[in-house]
């Protein structure tokens, strides 16, 4: 079985209080951690690799985003999934040659662009282009911002995806949805549903959010900003010492 049918087989069958937990690596020091803790799958953040490579979130140019997704493939044995945000205006063809010259085997495709949702139809009609382009050597993630750059109606929410899954994602990914509107996205939509976990901020945890309809949770940046703030606590230390 190839790492992408491995990584699509991981969201089938999921029950309601087991969904597939993908941690964000943003080098290939975190990568390999998080495969030694025994993570059968990987994610890696945008905003999280933007920041370990000194950029903005959302400013990191494409190639120096491709040679990092790349560092941590290259680091583990396990699937990984890219967030190449919204595909950093390359042509469908050639945004998935660069994600497999990477080793990805999955990506997040987000539906807006510097905070303005994107014409929800223009955008499935690119989703679809990349799904040919892909074939079956990717999984696709269909990020739907309603919540984030929208007007936060999940019956907003609920179009986009439907548009997306018809065009062939495989999981869409509401970014920011309230957990009490999780059960309406989740009966409503067709297949995965990626939620976003907020560890640390009280948020519901990742068995939680299964029970609420998420087939699959990340984490986002969050692993990469802990490990700062524990980095933080070390230089104080060693100020001590000087």
């Amino acid at each position: 079985m190839s790492k992408v049918e491995v990584f699509r087989a991981l969201h089938r069958g999921r029950l309601p209080d087991d969904p597939l937990v993908l941690p964000g690596p943003w080098d290939a020091v975190s990568a390999r951690t998080l495969e030694e803790a025994g993570f059968p799958a990987l994610a890696t953040p945008s905003a999280g690799i933007a920041a370990s490579l000194g950029y903005e979130d959302g400013a990191t140019p494409a190639d120096e985003m491709f040679a990092a997704v790349a560092r941590v493939c290259r680091a583990v044995e396990v699937p990984v999934s890219a967030d190449v945000e919204d595909g950093y205006g390359l042509a469908p063809k050639e945004l998935v040659e660069r994600l497999l010259e990477a080793g990805a085997v999955g990506c997040n495709l987000e539906d807006s662009q510097d905070g303005v949702l994107k014409d929800a139809r223009r955008h499935a009609d690119w989703l679809a282009e990349v799904r040919y382009a892909a074939g079956d050597q990717l999984f696709v993630n269909a990020r739907v911002d309603t919540f984030s750059h929208g007007d936060g109606d999940p019956e907003r929410a609920i179009e986009r995806a439907a548009l997306y899954v018809a065009a062939g994602a495989d999981c869409v990914y509401p970014i920011g949805a309230p957990p009490d509107v999780l059960p309406l996205l989740r009966s409503a939509i067709q297949g995965p549903i990626n939620v976003y976990a907020k560890l640390g901020e009280g948020g519901p945890s990742p068995t939680e959010l299964g029970e609420l309809g998420a087939t699959r949770v990340t984490f986002g940046p969050t692993l990469q900003r802990w490990a700062a703030l524990a980095f933080q606590g070390m230089t104080a230390e060693l100020r001590k010492h000087r």
